[in-house]
């Protein structure tokens, strides 16, 4: 290998297997998952959709991805999926496209207190393309009630729910009603929650949503790429043209494999009890930062939000940075009603996925959270710190060697 590489990449292998991960949006894929997307079907060109390609020489590559799709199908319990997207962004993007082929209205949640750049950003191609309007969270939490009368006044095409900073379930049933009242179609991103959703311990969108998008590399632990599903064979049909030829050209052959492997994996028993852990640790080191005095949200799921500014009185970006010196990666985040620019932030958005991927158990997540409170309320030092980190890390499974 590319010598320059190789020493980067061995440097970062050497980051993530010393460090603690808590990034919600990051993952550890499996050994199987990983050689996948590193295997031949790179080299192969396979525009089109299986049976219907551009390119001739796809026999196999159309096995593949009818495999991933039947495997996608039989996990979230839908009648169709597409499985090319490149991204969740492109998901999203294609799915707009399918619902509103000549733009519209979509109702989504404010950005600050939990959206996504694809959910009406103005630095996103989804707010100049389409009209978003927004509903808040009340005291934190999504208000059905809200919901519907902002749905009522703005009458939008469609109602969007799903979001990167939410840590309560979502009740995706109600939300489908709302959207019958004000005759909308209703759209879900699960990409944070789809591991949940596939192992039974968060509501399915589905029969709700009339389509649903998500990622494959955040609790549902695969590659990196996207997905739609639907149940509506004429929506079908208008996501497929939507992902190629309108936004992509030739699929990722090797990463739809991956994400074949990854449908698999999830649809298993080991996978169930997985989410479980994480549900179980991620409130383990909520509750713990609470009783050390610090300000979270609640959590019923795979995140939660630290206050770090009322907390600590540090910035979210502050925070972050700090961490990152004694071995632990989080991320800054918006807080609902947050009074900082993005590029600071109150908060930190603080994710066990992956440090259960590792083996993270209950007491350990309680000490993260104890590392986290000690060090950023100065009552630990960084060489306790950092041997608090390595401690915990050296006996988690080796990154290399996760299957």
């Amino acid at each position: 290998m590319d010598r320059e590489i190789s020493r980067l990449i061995k440097k970062e292998t050497k980051r993530q297997n010393e460090g603690i991960e808590l990034i919600a949006s990051e993952n550890y894929a499996s050994k199987d998952v990983r050689d996948a997307c590193a295997s031949i079907l790179t080299n192969k060109y396979a525009e089109g959709y299986p049976g219907k390609r551009y390119y001739g020489g796809c026999e196999y590559i159309d096995k593949i991805e009818t495999l991933a799709q039947e495997r996608c199908k039989k996990l979230f319990g839908c009648k169709y999926a597409n499985v090319q997207p490149h991204s969740g962004s492109q998901a999203n993007a294609a799915a707009y496209k399918a619902l509103l082929p000549d733009g519209g209205k979509i109702l989504s949640l404010v950005l600050n207190d939990g959206g996504h750049l694809t959910h009406g950003s103005p630095v996103s191609f989804s707010s100049h393309l389409y009209n978003f309007v927004f509903y808040p969270l009340t005291n934190g939490y999504l208000n059905y009630t809200d919901i519907l009368e902002v749905a009522q006044k703005e009458k939008p095409d469609v109602i969007l729910a799903g979001y990167s900073a939410y840590p309560y379930e979502i009740d995706f049933e109600l939300l489908g009603k709302i959207a019958k009242k004000v005759k909308a179609r209703f759209m879900v991103d699960m990409a944070h929650i789809a591991g949940l959703i596939a192992a039974g311990c968060h509501m399915s969108p589905f029969p709700y949503a009339d389509i649903v998008t998500s990622t494959t590399h955040k609790t549902l632990r695969g590659p990196r790429g996207g997905i739609i599903l639907t149940n509506d064979e004429e929506l079908y049909k208008k996501i497929n043209s939507a992902v190629f030829p309108y936004y992509q050209g030739g699929p990722l052959e090797h990463i739809i494999a991956a994400k074949a492997i990854c449908f698999k994996e999830a649809n298993t028993k080991e996978f169930k009890l997985y989410i479980k852990h994480v549900i179980r640790n991620t409130r383990a080191c909520q509750e713990e930062l609470v009783k050390l005095g610090a300000k979270t949200t609640g959590t019923d799921t795979h995140l939660f939000l630290l206050n770090t500014l009322d907390s600590f009185g540090l910035t979210g970006l502050d925070a972050q940075k700090k961490l990152e010196e004694i071995g632990i990666t989080a991320n800054k985040n918006m807080i609902p009603g947050d009074t900082l620019k993005p590029n600071k932030t109150s908060g930190l958005r603080i994710g066990l996925a992956a440090v259960t991927t590792r083996g993270c158990t209950l007491e350990e997540a309680k000490s993260i959270a104890q590392i986290i409170y000690g060090y950023l309320s100065g009552n630990m030092t960084t060489v306790a710190a950092k041997n608090g980190v390595k401690s915990i890390t050296k006996f988690w499974k080796k990154i290399e060697k996760i299957s």
